[in-house]
């Protein structure tokens, strides 16, 4: 059994460890981010369980500045070797890179105080979970792809996360995280095809048999499908396609730096779409998978990104807040990180139309439940 605050000390005294030996290694600035995971998944495909896995396994990430030189070096080794390793290595390839001449420095400590962890972060149920609860999982969506006579494949995946930040302006922040996420396929011998998803912090707020009959119920009504002419039609997008809808404009639009690069669409009090949109990141929302605290260990804000259509602001880490005369909002990724700061927690606001109704006003139309792959034209 694991339980909430065993991996603490450990983290926490690697990163204070490794940062002690960098500011000792000469270091004008570091930052020291641990990250130790506990992660099993149990897998299914033609509708039989295949695989169970389980990994464990801790990775030191460390910033060492000197100056306006930056360098990050990594390690999976916790011992006093190990950790000695990394430093050395950091410090080498600063006195070898190039400086940055907009560095603004590692960010400050929150004036509230350190980032503990957020209670609705972590479940111990998730934590907990044994092969038998996955397993139990996996056969009642494997039961219900046999009810509708179609192959079910997919995973079914629980883990822990425990993330200590520590850097040499103050910051001190250490969070216990826990995920689970159930995903299937069912294909039907008629060509059709379903998809269904779930994630939660809690493991038992999934329900693998719903799951089961939802991907189930999609593959056989997608059975002997046709080709369209290509054409103008009215499409109506499951969750799952606003989802990865969401995800490429965190990239391409919510970004302080593709603000920074001209790349964004978002400019305050810009409309870009109807009064029904609205979508904010809530790192504090419990309907997805809450997070107090970013990987440079900046407490998360709430950030409206879009307001009833409108544009109303994008997320930073420190140096795309600093480059923009902003404070970090709690965003940023690990370093060394070419894709700047991500709105890991977003949530948009839902219509009042049921479901039934959108597909109902349509005679002849696309309904989209994801799409696979997607990447920006321009």
């Amino acid at each position: 059994m694991v339980r909430q605050g065993e991996h603490q000390s450990d983290a926490v005294s690697i990163a204070e460890a490794v940062l002690a030996r960098a500011l000792e290694a000469g270091a004008t600035e570091a930052e020291v981010l641990v990250m130790s995971d506990d992660q099993a998944l149990t897998r299914f495909a033609n509708s039989e369980i295949h695989q169970n896995v389980a990994e464990t396994s801790v990775s030191v990430n460390l910033r060492f500045v000197l100056g306006r030189r930056i360098a990050t070096a990594s390690t999976g080794r916790t011992d006093e070797a190990g950790l000695a390793a990394v430093v050395h290595r950091a410090s080498a390839i600063a006195r070898t890179c190039e400086e940055l001449a907009d560095w603004a420095g590692l960010p400050e400590p929150d004036p509230a105080g350190p980032s503990s962890g957020l209670a609705a972060a972590y479940a111990a149920s998730t934590a907990d979970a044994t092969p038998e609860l996955r397993a139990e999982g996996a056969r009642a969506v494997i039961a219900a792809a046999d009810d509708q006579g179609v192959l079910a494949y997919g995973s079914f995946s629980t883990g822990r996360e425990a993330i200590a930040v520590a850097n040499s302006k103050g910051i001190r922040s250490y969070e216990e995280r826990t995920a689970a996420q159930l995903l299937t396929v069912h294909m039907s011998p008629d060509g059709g095809t379903g998809y269904a998803e779930r994630a939660a912090t809690d493991v038992t707020n999934i329900d693998p048999e719903g799951i089961g009959r939802e991907a189930a119920a999609r593959a056989k009504a997608t059975d002997n499908a046709i080709s369209m002419p290509a054409g103008e039609y009215p499409v109506v997008l499951e969750p799952y396609a606003v989802v990865d809808i969401l995800d490429m404009l965190g990239y391409v639009g919510f970004s302080g730096l593709a603000v920074e690069e001209g790349r964004s669409f978002s400019e305050p009090g810009r409309r870009v779409g109807s009064d029904l949109v609205t979508i904010i990141d809530d790192g504090a929302n419990t309907s997805g998978l809450p997070m107090t605290f970013d990987y440079e260990g900046v407490r998360k804000e709430r950030v409206v990104l879009i307001e009833k259509g409108v544009c109303r602001d994008v997320v930073y880490d420190a140096q795309t807040a600093a480059r923009a005369g902003r404070r970090s909002t709690g965003h940023g990724l690990p370093a060394p990180n070419s894709y700047g700061p991500f709105p890991l927690n977003m949530v948009m606001s839902h219509g009042s139309t049921p479901r039934e109704e959108l597909t109902a006003g349509i005679e002849r139309g696309l309904l989209v439940t994801r799409f696979h792959y997607t990447n920006p034209v321009h």
